[in-house]
């Protein structure tokens, strides 16, 4: 199950973390889109979580990636860390299972452990993205280059992306220790604590890219969002933070509507006309378990569904007054 290219340093990584020369049961994790090898392994009698980076790039940086776990995993956010090598990029943590996380006890305490999760020391930077906005211009670049759609699909959505591009703070430096994958695999609830898990694409960030990408999750309307935010800042949020969260969501939006478009279709023309479900219900699906985004299908439904979500949101009167909002506050800038 392992390869043999790499069964070698995790023999190295038993025999460190535990002084033993191999585990008594493993099983492949599928779960999730990441390129790591993930295994859930039997030490002992005990459960832990194997590990091992097998692609190399600015995404998956092991010096990065562990600095951050390790950093969660002492506050209490993340399991306990066993083992690390940056050289073998392999890492063992312990298991947790992971049981049902009902949304409106998500929506109590999640702000809450994205608040401890934020006032960690910060974390490193990832060059190549210095904040979400460049990682979102590079990825809806692609789009665009592949005609994904027609142009004259997306003109409008583009343009009035590029208007909360054009107001929003993008080079803030009010930066916090961010997760940025905050999806159901990666939010595991044991009945009891809450952990935070896989730290790929954790990196200094705008505290707004977490809470949007949470709020897809476990937020469903206005009076869940201002409670929610009141957890998160301990008080009222106030115009300019409720503006400037509405507008980090249809960055999110945007986001993973090319990611996963051109991850569905393998950077090719799509049928412009096909229909997608409703973005609460797609959603709400995803956070019971009851739909996996491994499939092409899959990923295309879950750009279409975000894509109709931002356009929908960005015709809304809220948007024009966030705009306005914002754009006042950072006007002299």
């Amino acid at each position: 199950m392992i390869p043999e290219a790499k069964q070698a340093v995790v023999a190295r990584a038993l025999r460190e973390a535990f002084g033993v020369a191999e585990f008594e049961d493993i099983r492949m994790l599928t779960e999730g889109l990441s390129s790591a090898l993930v295994f859930r392994i039997v030490v002992r009698g005990c459960l832990y979580l194997l590990r091992v980076i097998t692609r190399t790039d600015a995404l998956n940086d092991p010096t990065r990636q562990y600095a951050c776990m390790k950093s969660a995993a002492e506050a209490g956010l993340g399991p306990h860390v066993w083992y690390t090598s940056t050289e073998d990029r392999v890492s063992i943590t312990d298991f947790v299972e992971a049981r049902p996380f009902p949304i409106q006890q998500a929506l109590g305490r999640l702000p809450v452990t994205l608040r401890v999760l934020h006032a960690l020391a910060p974390f490193p930077k990832i060059l190549s993205y210095p904040n979400y906005f460049d990682a979102a211009d590079g990825y809806i670049r692609r789009f665009q280059s592949a005609k994904i759609l027609p142009e004259s699909d997306t003109e409008e959505l583009f343009q009035l992306y590029a208007r909360v591009a054009s107001s929003y703070p993008r080079h803030d430096p009010d930066m916090v220790s961010s997760h940025n994958d905050l999806k159901p695999e990666n939010v595991l609830f044991d009945g009891d604590r809450v952990w935070l898990v896989d730290w790929e694409a954790a990196f200094l960030n705008d505290r707004y890219a977490d809470l949007a990408v949470v709020a897809n999750f476990v937020v469903t309307n206005d009076a869940e969002e201002e409670t929610y935010l009141r957890t998160y800042f301990g008080e009222a949020a106030g115009d300019y933070r409720d503006a400037r969260f509405y507008l980090m969501r249809q960055v999110v939006h945007m986001f993973y509507a090319v990611v996963f478009m051109l991850l569905g279709s393998a950077g090719k023309p799509i049928e412009p006309s096909a229909q997608a479900p409703s973005f609460r219900d797609f959603h709400n699906c995803i956070w019971a378990g009851g739909l996996s985004l491994v499939t092409a299908e899959a990923k295309l439904q879950y750009g279409r569904v975000h894509m109709n979500q931002t356009l929908e949101n960005m015709r809304a009167a809220r948007f024009e007054e966030a705009l306005r909002i914002v754009s006042e506050r950072h006007a002299g800038a």
